[in-house]
């Protein structure tokens, strides 16, 4: 954004930040984030009463959600819109689309989308689904991510992060076993740097 400062002539250029983006995802021992079918029933093996594994803290730190178009199926289909309250953004190739809870769908490259997010006042995106997260690490745009290792192989599905084209280097910042057997680690993503 550019802007005249105090009358004078002199231009300042002042650059919108980019939202921290966050990605909060639960896969197999084996790297699968859903069935072939798309199904996550397997999910159900760690569900105890009163244990969100700390998804309810995280959650409450974002203002906006930016999902692949799946995982916006997915959410179609539980009982209660999940997402109420935030600003959700659907990353697909159908921006024609109907919303039926106020969310947003876009079509583009996903650096544009965070800095859009950036200027519009958007502090921290959560990006869920496999395709986004893949195109986000990709593109360097996560800034940390918690994996929730589920205690189940599944031997073939949707994998956390197909195709990122290169290595992203992970700082493991935090680790915590429960007794159910999930195991999450919570990575930092190191700046992409040349091999």
């Amino acid at each position: 954004m550019r802007g005249v400062v105090g009358g004078t002539n002199a231009v300042v250029t002042r650059v919108m930040a980019r939202p921290q983006t966050s990605g909060y995802i639960a896969a197999s021992l084996d790297g699968f984030i859903a069935r072939v079918d798309g199904a996550i029933d397997w999910l159900a093996i760690v569900a105890c009463e009163g244990e969100d594994y700390g998804f309810k803290a995280f959650y409450d730190t974002v203002d906006t959600l930016v999902m692949g178009r799946k995982t916006y199926e997915t959410a179609l289909g539980f009982d209660a819109w999940p997402y109420a309250g935030k600003r959700c953004v659907v990353v697909t190739s159908d921006t024609a689309r109907t919303a039926r809870h106020g969310e947003e769908f876009f079509a583009g490259e996903l650096a544009a989308l965070f800095d859009r997010l950036g200027a519009e006042g958007s502090k921290r995106v959560y990006i869920d689904g496999g395709a986004v997260i893949a195109q986000a690490l990709k593109a360097g745009l996560v800034d940390d991510i918690t994996l929730s290792i589920i205690p189940i192989l599944l031997g073939e599905g949707t994998a956390l992060a197909p195709k990122i084209g290169a290595d992203v280097h992970l700082e493991l910042v935090e680790h915590r076993a429960f007794e159910s057997g999930l195991v999450q680690l919570k990575y930092h993503v190191k700046p992409h740097s040349t091999p």
